[in-house]
């Protein structure tokens, strides 16, 4: 390196092409911030073009200047000692800097884009679906540039173009490896891509899975992470949904209807339940209005079976409605007919008292 310094002391040549990429790059650097500051004036009003500058600033400021000096670099003459080493490697950086610059553009455009569909109104189904494809199909981008920027940056050395070429001139048993190795990756990032396209599941929809209750919190290029009621967290492979059977409680809507059951005595005054019942729901603020219907629904050799049926506005609301809902009817029976909770009645001592 002191050396090469030493060399472009003496050589004014050098000197002159340093000088001349160094005027360049701050060059680059005023039109970058010039630019910029128009198009912030410019896009003012528009959240996704507002998102992508802002994300893509820092990358922007490095990408314009190495931009620069590799343009210099490139024109100066070919007989300046290491040129050839210092165009490789400002083109590398260019490469580092360009993948940098895209990567950071996808982020802002999914941002932007999820920031202009806000979920936190009460009809949020198409938010979430927008999120859901901005998300995977973004990551799934950023995952294809990263290994096409470390893919270019490698076909610049002649040794990994040479490696390349005989490693797929000899492609049968290592590339039988390497596509049994990397099976699960792309599996799940086509996987990503048809949850983003079908989307039988999006950002916040209610699912069962394996038994469990929970909501889709995050959904990355591999994983989806399922927010459990009590705070845990069940991490399950994208490749998982498409193969296998789940509850979608928010698939078409967040609407959802509810049930209580009650098993209670032949004696109960099925209309004084339904009078109380309908006083509940009323007076609850998770009933949404939609659906109340009180029946029965079942009977055996020692009580019968009582729905309540009640709508809410979402999974959530419903759960508190059925509690609500269950607490004031057994408190009423309690209270006003405690004979129609469940006995258990010896019909032999009955005939008994009856013959006596």
């Amino acid at each position: 390196m002191a050396a090469w310094i030493q060399q472009v002391q003496d050589n004014p040549t050098w000197l002159f092409t340093l000088i001349v990429a160094l005027v360049a790059a701050l060059g680059a650097t005023v039109v970058h911030v010039s630019l910029r500051a128009l198009l912030k004036r410019m896009t003012r009003n528009s959240i996704v073009m507002r998102s992508m500058l802002d994300c893509t600033e820092r990358a922007a400021a490095v990408t314009l200047p190495l931009l620069a000096m590799q343009v210099v670099f490139g024109s100066a003459p070919d007989n300046l000692a290491s040129i050839g080493f210092v165009r490789h490697t400002a083109g590398l950086l260019l490469i580092a800097a360009v993948t940098w610059l895209l990567l950071e553009t996808i982020e802002g455009l999914a941002n932007g884009v999820i920031e202009s569909n806000p979920r936190s109104v009460e009809d949020n189904l198409q938010a979430r679906r927008i999120e859901t494809q901005t998300r995977v199909l973004s990551r799934s981008a950023m995952v294809l540039v990263l290994i096409a920027g470390i893919a270019i940056g490698l076909m610049t050395f002649p040794g990994a173009r040479q490696l390349g070429a005989s490693l797929l001139a000899s492609a049968g048993v290592l590339g039988l490896v390497a596509g049994l190795a990397a099976r699960p990756i792309f599996s799940n990032l086509i996987a990503g891509v048809q949850l983003a396209l079908a989307q039988p599941i999006r950002i916040d929809d209610v699912l069962i899975v394996k038994g469990e209750w929970g909501r889709v919190e995050e959904i990355t290029g591999t994983y989806v992470v399922l927010k459990i009621w009590d705070e845990r967290r069940l991490v399950i492979p994208l490749q998982w949904f498409i193969e296998n059977p789940f509850e979608n409680w928010t698939r078409t809507g967040s609407n959802i209807l509810g049930t209580v059951f009650l098993y209670l005595d032949y004696a109960t005054p099925l209309d004084a339940v339904r009078a109380e019942a309908k006083r509940i729901v009323e007076s609850a603020p998770e009933w949404d209005g939609r659906v109340f219907v009180v029946q029965v629904t079942d009977t055996t050799e020692r009580c019968i079976q009582v729905r309540v049926l009640v709508s809410a506005s979402n999974s959530g609301k419903a759960f508190d409605l059925r509690c609500r809902v269950r607490e004031g009817l057994v408190t009423f029976l309690a209270r006003e007919h405690p004979q129609a909770l469940p006995v258990v009645r010896n019909f032999n001592e009955i005939r008994e008292a009856e013959t006596a």
